[in-house]
């Protein structure tokens, strides 16, 4: 792309970088990747603005403005805990969802060791946060199982139960896939470790904010959130502990969080998470039909017009927002690039592994080959896309995929429509 005409629209502050060279026509960004991050809505900007200009005290110190930005965290607390109907003592805040899922799987592994219990029980899909966690602990002596998906990327609870053994401290399921985002059964997965008095702990990261989520239904032990996938800011996360459960401390220090996780308190965070998270759920109904909807029309209009196009992971109960397509012959990183440059941000999978070429470790794990992995995006509908920006998806999908094939030698010898050359010239 050429560099824009020195009098367009896109040097301007907050208009974006795509453009056609054209002097004051700016390409529209459309957003696609809401799974990895999401814009920060009006209710949590409003928060954090009051709660950085406002009480500048420390929520822990006694005095006025000590108290007022205690005030923040209190609410921030109450407004997590009804979204999620648990109890606001049962609600500890952190730096991300990364660390709550750390904080769950190593504290729990350090607290039921030393009655013997050093074996765990995970998906072989999980996020990094846990699937790296369980990797430390299995360096240090414990044992580790992975369950593996069916191919719809789907847990069995009897698979679970059958890896369960006396010595399992933990059984951690996530309860949405954030690459292919099919829902888990984690009412009857938790059912399951408590009929063996086992501790369970979901990660909930990509559910929290995009479908109910009622821990006291569920019957989790602990559940793991983070505030940016549902229009919070980055750097804000939480833990939620049921009473009695108690795993170690995952941070040391002084005595914030009911003397469970040191560190001041993020207060512009904790009181941005709380109102993002009463938004979120507030409209929850609408925003899930709403983005079911695009997803939906994408899935359809892709996989009948681009051939052998391949929907990973099953259509029923999947996170509205999420379509993971994969298109055989092709690179993914290649249509990132595509797509990027038609002013469409989307994924090839975890934000959080992108500097990886690697197939997806998700996409491995239900059966998929590493040919075919490669060539997959993840494209994620928040409550802010539109009808037209899916349109404009599907026809930028038609136009560059059928493009990118005829170039590729992977997706023509395939065909058999791939030229064979050797030193006597090219064979018939």
């Amino acid at each position: 792309m050429e560099d824009p005409k020195p009098g367009c629209l896109c040097r301007s502050p907050g208009i974006s970088a795509y453009c056609d060279g054209k002097e004051n026509t700016p390409m529209k960004l459309v957003y696609l990747d809401n799974a990895a991050t999401t814009p920060c809505c009006p209710q949590a900007l409003a928060a954090v603005n009051k709660a950085l200009d406002g009480p500048c005290g420390n929520p822990s110190s006694h005095y006025s403005v000590g108290y007022e930005a205690k005030q923040l965290v209190d609410t921030g607390r109450a407004q997590v805990a009804k979204a999620l109907n648990a109890d606001p003592g049962e609600i500890f805040f952190t730096g991300c969802g990364s660390e709550a899922d750390n904080w769950a799987v190593k504290g729990t592994a350090f607290k039921l060791a030393a009655q013997g219990k050093k074996h765990l029980i995970t998906s072989a899909f999980e996020h990094h946060a846990i699937l790296h966690s369980m990797a430390m602990l299995e360096r240090i002596g414990f044992e580790v199982s992975y369950i593996k998906p069916d191919s719809e990327g789907y847990i069995h609870p009897e698979d679970v139960e059958a890896a369960i053994r006396p010595d399992t401290a933990l059984i951690s399921i996530m309860m949405a896939n954030n690459e292919i985002g099919t829902i888990q059964p984690i009412k009857e997965l938790a059912a399951v470790a408590h009929a063996h008095k086992i501790w369970f702990h979901t990660d909930a990261v990509q559910a929290v904010g995009a479908i109910p989520v009622d821990v006291k239904e569920l019957g989790v032990d602990m559940l793991s959130l983070s505030g940016h996938k549902f229009n919070a800011p980055k750097g804000i996360g939480a833990l939620y502990i049921r009473k009695g459960i108690s795993p170690w401390n995952f941070l040391d220090g002084g005595g914030q969080e009911s003397r469970r996780r040191a560190g001041t308190e993020n207060v512009a965070g904790i009181a941005a998470i709380g109102a993002a998270l009463e938004a979120a759920t507030q409209n929850l109904p609408a925003r899930m039909e709403h983005e079911q909807k695009l997803r939906d029309y994408v899935i359809d209009r892709v996989l009948k017009n681009i051939p052998q196009a391949r929907l990973n992971g099953g259509r029923d109960k999947r996170l509205p927002g999420n379509a993971n397509i994969s298109f055989p012959g092709l690179e993914g990183e290649t249509i990132l690039l595509d797509l990027d440059m038609h002013g469409i941000c989307a994924s090839t999978g975890s934000a959080c592994n992108s500097d990886s070429l690697d197939p997806s470790h998700v996409l491995l794990s239900i059966g998929l080959p590493e040919e075919i992995g490669h060539g997959s995006m993840r494209f994620t509908f928040g409550p802010q896309n539109t009808m037209q920006e899916a349109e404009y998806l599907c026809d930028t999908l038609e136009e560059i995929i059928p493009r990118r094939r005829a170039m590729s030698c992977m997706w023509l010898q395939s065909e058999g429509k791939a030229r064979v050359f050797s030193l006597k010239g090219e064979k018939q």
